[in-house]
């Protein structure tokens, strides 16, 4: 098994596992770029938070369209090739943001960006469980920990654009052509021959809603990239509206979100080792509910920074648990068990960032951050009430 994952041109389990993380490095990057222009796309296209949250609704609509294609693919071909198209597709997306000039613009290439980035994401992430296989020790959280970073240096760099006026467009173009440099250099090294023999020649369900057990870890993972979804989208807006920093702090609660994710996310393993998986499962839902709280309850830069720090810490290592989880557990190829997942999971995306934006116009901002409040609650809930977890 192992060797059939390592490429006939004789790439080390090192070299691999560098690939990989340099495929989350993109995903990351691409993504936190755009997050950290979306206050800027708002003020361009003189859109109000409601408008801004059905723009962003078709980020989520393309990703689950997109969905029964990417379990079917996965299951057929080796999850490599759904990166190489999904990158692709992605990072031509991201440039195109940069020039979009209405709403109908702005849905239309943010549908394909969704697309695209879910075809990208589950390859990505069915690649990095194909790595996993070369180690003893759990190496899993790392790669989640690297794109958090890439979130990172995406919202600094972001922030840097804004402090200087430079415009979306070629902000975008920048990243989007890194990008290109590093699937480049990276792709030949990436895990080869992930697809299991005896799905090979099988019928394959275009629609592979989960059940049982992959039903409950789409529901907690539903919870955090609900969350989750709300701090990509609307962190930058939070801080501007609610908390009112100036323009050189806006992006100062995403980073610091992304960040907070990031460190976590490289200690993950080693508490998983020493508490478990369903403690950790537990813990982080609890930092998310007490984030969110402070973040609403006191919208000063200081608070609200140390509450977007605790609900970064909350979600960090909650969707790759539950990714690794599914993969090594559901008698499936990786790609197909996280694809069968994310059929449930990544409705989060799709029901966060717009409802956010319905409230924020209906009430104020700042309650509507009260959904990610209710999520988290219920997240931990389904953690301890409904998921058995082998540790």
């Amino acid at each position: 098994m192992i060797k059939s994952l390592i490429s006939p041109r004789s790439s080390s389990p090192k070299q691999i596992r560098i690939a990989v993380a340099a495929m989350f490095f993109v995903s990351g990057f691409g993504f936190s770029s755009f997050a950290s222009r979306i206050p800027t796309i708002q003020q361009n296209l003189h859109i109000n938070e409601a408008q801004l949250g059905t723009a962003l609704f078709a980020i989520p609509f393309g990703l689950i369209c997109m969905l029964p294609i990417t379990g079917y693919l996965l299951g057929k071909y080796e999850s490599r090739y759904g990166l190489m198209i999904g990158s692709f597709f992605y990072n031509v997306c991201l440039c195109l943001l940069g020039f979009v000039t209405n709403m109908w613009q702005l849905m239309a290439v943010l549908f394909i960006f969704g697309g695209s980035r879910n075809l990208m994401n589950i390859a990505v992430n069915a690649q990095s469980l194909g790595v996993q296989k070369l180690y003893s020790k759990s190496i899993i959280t790392t790669f989640h920990g690297i794109w958090s970073i890439t979130g990172f240096v995406g919202g600094f760099i972001g922030g840097q654009m804004i402090s200087h006026d430079i415009s979306p467009a070629f902000h975008f173009e920048i990243v989007s052509g890194i990008c290109f440099i590093l699937m480049g250099i990276f792709f030949k090294d990436t895990v080869k021959n992930d697809v299991r023999q005896q799905e090979e020649g099988t019928k394959r369900a275009l629609f592979n809603f989960p059940k049982g057990a992959l039903l409950n870890l789409g529901l907690v993972a539903f919870c955090c990239m609900t969350c989750e979804g709300i701090m990509f989208d609307w962190s930058g807006i939070y801080f501007q509206k609610v908390v009112h920093v100036s323009k050189h702090n806006i992006t100062t609660g995403y980073v610091a979100f992304m960040c907070a994710a990031a460190i976590a996310r490289f200690f993950g393993d080693k508490l998983i080792n020493k508490l478990g998986t369903k403690k950790v499962l537990q813990i982080c839902s609890s930092f998310a509910f007490v984030g969110f709280t402070i973040a609403i309850a006191f919208p000063f830069l200081i608070s609200a920074t140390i509450g977007f720090i605790l609900i970064g810490i909350g979600i960090s290592c909650i969707v790759p648990l539950i990714m690794a989880i599914a993969g090594r557990t559901s008698g499936k190829s990786a790609g197909v068990a996280i694809a069968s997942v994310s059929t449930i999971s990544y409705f989060g995306f799709l029901f966060g960032p717009p409802v956010i934006g319905y409230i924020a116009q209906a009430a104020s901002l700042q309650w509507s951050f009260g959904l990610g409040l209710i999520i988290s609650a219920c997240m931990l809930w389904l953690v301890s009430k409904k998921l058995k977890v082998e540790n």
